[in-house]
């Protein structure tokens, strides 16, 4: 056989026994006699035989893999909700593709065609936009079954796990507000996806129950990501009006926005109050004084995972929603100049 594939006909004629026979023992059928069990396996110890995972998927129609895509493979919150649905799904005998759209609608609509050639079983993914006019069509045809990570698509036959974003920021900014803060800042991403309408939402309901005045200068949406975070920051202290409290959306925007400060010499929890959206790993060992809003990843990932295996089964697509929770920590503290 030289450097041919083993093939399971090769395991047939080694045991001496018909190919229906080997197929039966390598699908675990029940109808088969010990002594053929035996026989056939150990042919294939002895070949080496791997069976070819694609064309039994083929004849299958499944492939028992699920495309996962992020918008940003070095965020650790998505690397963390990856992690936990590859758990839960390799428990249902499902594998991953994991891939990245780097936050570009061009990569998005490459990696569902690629996810159509590979004719996977789902998709769970984190959209880059939520109204971009190819979303409903592409996904609608893609043939397979898709969970959303905090995004809601109208007109569209997907799951979705989502967080209440406004919750957690409606109470980080009350918080604010009661420690004797006005002008609050918000740094976040485009306000075209489910998380920022939902963060501002948030944001804009404390500020209204307070009865403080909307300042639309203080609001910066755009890019999710430490730069756009770093120049909108640098920009808010460039005025006359300077906000004397930070929200910022997001582990790259919480990033950006500590470098600007660092630059700047302004000391989050002496010089200016700051509320980060999103924690990452050793949080509390890191930047033990920077006040929060959670949102668990893990659980992100095991309600993904659920709503994927609910959706083969062919149950009606659902929603599940993961609560934010308000982490209060000296960033956030009141100060006498605030």
């Amino acid at each position: 056989m030289g450097k041919n594939r083993i093939t399971i006909h090769d395991v047939a004629a080694k045991a001496g026994v018909a190919i229906s026979s080997v197929s039966r023992v390598l699908s675990g059928h029940r109808d088969v006699s010990e002594k053929m069990r035996e026989k056939v396996e150990a042919a294939v110890a002895q070949l080496g035989y791997e069976p070819d995972h694609l064309a039994q998927s083929l004849r299958k129609g499944a492939t028992n893999t699920i495309g996962f895509m992020i918008r940003d493979i070095t965020n650790p919150l998505f690397s963390i909700v990856a992690q936990s649905a590859e758990h839960e799904l390799r428990k249902a005998g499902y594998s991953i593709i994991l891939i990245n759209s780097h936050g570009d609608l061009d990569a998005e609509k490459e990696n569902f065609a690629l996810f159509k050639r590979r004719r996977i079983d789902g998709v769970i993914a984190s959209l880059v936009s939520e109204d971009s006019p190819y979303v409903r069509n592409t996904i609608n045809e893609l043939g397979a079954p898709v969970v959303l990570l905090d995004r809601e698509v109208t007109g569209l036959n997907a799951s979705a796990v989502i967080c209440d974003h406004a919750q957690g920021v409606r109470e980080a900014t009350a918080d604010l507000i009661k420690n004797g803060y006005k002008r609050i800042a918000f740094v976040s991403g485009r306000k075209d996806v489910f998380i920022s309408r939902n963060r501002i939402k948030g944001y804009e309901q404390a500020l209204s129950n307070a009865k403080i005045k909307i300042d639309e200068d203080l609001i910066r949406l755009g890019k999710f990501g430490e730069q756009f975070a770093y120049e909108q920051t640098k920009d808010l202290f460039s005025g006359k009006k300077l906000p004397n409290a930070l929200i910022t959306g997001g582990i790259g925007a919480s990033t950006g926005a500590l470098h600007a400060l660092k630059e700047l010499k302004i000391k989050p929890g002496a010089d200016i109050a700051f509320v980060a959206l999103d924690e990452w790993p050793m949080f509390d060992l890191l930047s033990s004084d920077l006040s929060s809003v959670y949102r668990d990843p893990e659980e992100m990932g095991r309600q993904s995972a659920r709503l994927m295996l609910d959706l083969i089964a062919e149950k009606a697509p659902s929603q599940a929603v993961v609560p934010t929770i308000y982490r209060p920590r000296s960033s956030s503290k009141a100060l006498s100049h605030a």
